[in-house]
């Protein structure tokens, strides 16, 4: 699982094993370490029902996908689910769930092979 964050956004990219992982299990974890002891750790996980949001504490950033929306999403050619979160300072913080597919130009230093087949690819 990728993850992006610039101003107030959050963006996730799934590969097909984070897709399998979160329709499985309910739950997909990565983090990334800047020293030891410090990191900071992002979740996708599922949630009855409600709408997308996430959340922040501690080191832990949660996106929260109603169970019904990520089934939807995981069994059709949907590329992402798009949620906003009211902050209390009148703002809000854009959330966007992605399918990562293999970009369409090789990159020699990424890994692709876990990734969705991108649909603009031409044989």
């Amino acid at each position: 699982m990728k993850l992006r964050i610039r101003g107030n956004s959050v963006r996730l990219r799934l590969s097909q094993s984070d897709m399998t992982q979160i329709v499985d299990h309910g739950l997909v974890v990565d983090s990334v370490e800047f020293a030891p002891s410090e990191k900071l750790e992002y979740r996708l996980e599922t949630v009855p029902s409600g709408e997308v949001r996430a959340a922040y504490q501690g080191n832990s950033i949660s996106v929260l996908l109603p169970k019904a929306t990520l089934e939807k999403w995981a069994h059709t050619s949907e590329v992402s689910i798009e949620g906003l979160t009211l902050l209390t300072n009148g703002g809000y913080l854009k959330i966007l769930v992605e399918k990562d597919f293999t970009c369409l130009t090789s990159r020699d230093n990424e890994d692709e092979a876990d990734l969705f087949p991108n649909p603009n690819k031409t044989n």
